[in-house]
């Protein structure tokens, strides 16, 4: 998966947004607004390799089964804080269709930890 592949995948998710931070990444959340930070759901940068890693949320067993899975890891610092993160950092074991449905998996479960009111507000509910 290319850059442009990672971003216009995550543009065409609802309420999305991208901002370049953390050295770069290019990181997209759901429902961030002028006065609201959003939930990330994504998370795009080069690896130690220069290949693009993609980091997203996921579930407890999406976690267990790609955990050691070859071209994947728990992702850096998110996963070392117990949350549930998994960085890609080659097609190996996570084809790009399959990363682009991890995706849009991990944008609906940072939605679902946006308030009821902030889900309604932006259509999601």
């Amino acid at each position: 998966m290319t850059l442009d592949d990672y971003n216009t995948h995550c543009a065409r998710l609802p309420a999305a947004s991208r901002v370049i931070q953390w050295g770069g990444s290019h990181v997209w959340k759901v429902g961030a607004g002028t006065s609201q930070t959003g939930k990330v759901f994504a998370v795009a940068g080069w690896s130690d390799d220069e290949a693009l890693a993609v980091t997203f949320k996921c579930s407890d067993i999406v976690f267990e089964v790609l955990r050691d899975a070859p071209g994947c890891r728990p992702a850096p610092y998110l996963a070392s804080r117990g949350m549930l993160w998994i960085q890609r950092t080659s097609p190996d074991s996570v084809s790009d269709d399959e990363l682009q449905t991890h995706l849009s998996e991990s944008w609906r479960l940072a939605a679902l930890g946006l308030t009821k009111k902030r889900r309604a507000a932006l259509g999601l509910a």
